[in-house]
């Protein structure tokens, strides 16, 4: 199985019509992806890499039963485009954009609150599930089907984990990259929840950065499970002075946690196996499931 996309989800394009969006959305076809539609504003009626274009994302869930987007739109008209999306209540939403304004994104959260839209992004190279669905930039081509989920908060490491994964041959179930801006829709403790209801994901990859405290909220609420799956965990960040930028306020909001030393701390401490190499995932991923393969025979 997968979490969030697969084979039926119906997408639509906000956007599609734009350089990037078209080369994107071409690959995205071209792997199988069931894109439906696109939306650009003032050019509905019009046909796209041999799809419909419409005017608004109400009409292209009316017209083709789309159920998740991608946004391929410039960071001042992410608010608007989330809007449609969350008013045509779509189950999941991809933003690609980086920069999208600190106050837009609050008003973004607040829309998403009490809906049953989830967002991806912003800042993304958005989600995919291997051999179903590619929503976003992800190379689709160094993914293989199997059973390691991915979630992370940096964009380039999630290929590398992606390869580590491939290195023993265990592939991967659904590969999220959160995104790297400060506010972003769906967290590590959404996505932990939905790895661990899926049957098919037998261990999780979790990618920290520095900033904020998503990977301590992670890691409590991956404490806080009675039953759970094996997790591995990499924070970006050590060589980084980080804490000395920090005023009185951030490290307040931050409870003090700023560093990736406490972050792989919190992790630890979840009882979350923490590799200081990124290189090295592949070696933990052996063991977890030697030990599975040992207890099996017992």
């Amino acid at each position: 199985m997968s979490i969030l996309v697969d084979k039926s989800t119906k997408v639509v394009c906000q956007g599609i019509t734009g350089t990037q969006a078209t080369f994107h959305i071409q690959r995205s076809l071209d792997y199988g992806t069931h894109v439906v539609s696109g939306v650009t504003p003032g050019k509905g009626g019009s046909m796209h890499l041999g799809l419909p274009v419409f005017n608004t994302v109400a009409e292209a869930v009316k017209e083709t039963g789309a159920n998740a987007s991608v946004m391929f739109v410039p960071a001042p008209y992410v608010k608007g485009a989330a809007r449609e999306a969350v008013e045509a209540e779509l189950d999941l939403m991809v933003c690609i954009a980086d920069g999208v304004p600190i106050k837009d994104m609050l008003e973004i959260k607040a829309m998403l609150k009490g809906s049953k839209t989830k967002l991806i992004g912003p800042n993304t190279p958005g989600i995919i599930t291997p051999g179903e669905a590619r929503l976003g930039i992800f190379p689709e081509n160094i993914h293989h089907r199997g059973k390691i989920g991915i979630i992370s908060r940096s964009s380039t490491l999630t290929y590398e984990a992606v390869i580590e994964t491939n290195r023993v041959g265990l592939g991967q179930s659904t590969v999220i990259g959160l995104g790297d801006d400060m506010i972003i829709g769906m967290d590590f403790v959404e996505t932990l929840k939905y790895f661990h209801e899926d049957p098919e994901t037998e261990a999780v990859i979790v990618l920290g950065r520095l900033g904020g405290t998503f990977e301590e909220d992670g890691a409590r609420f991956y404490k806080s499970l009675e039953h759970k799956k094996p997790v591995i965990g990499f924070v970006a960040g050590d060589a980084v002075p980080f804490g000395h930028k920090m005023g009185y306020a951030g490290d307040i909001i931050t409870k003090g946690r700023i560093s990736a030393q406490d972050k792989k701390d919190a992790m630890l401490d979840a009882g979350i196996t923490v590799v200081n190499n990124i290189n090295h995932i592949h070696r933990e991923l052996e063991k977890i499931f030697q030990c599975c393969e040992n207890c099996c025979r017992l």
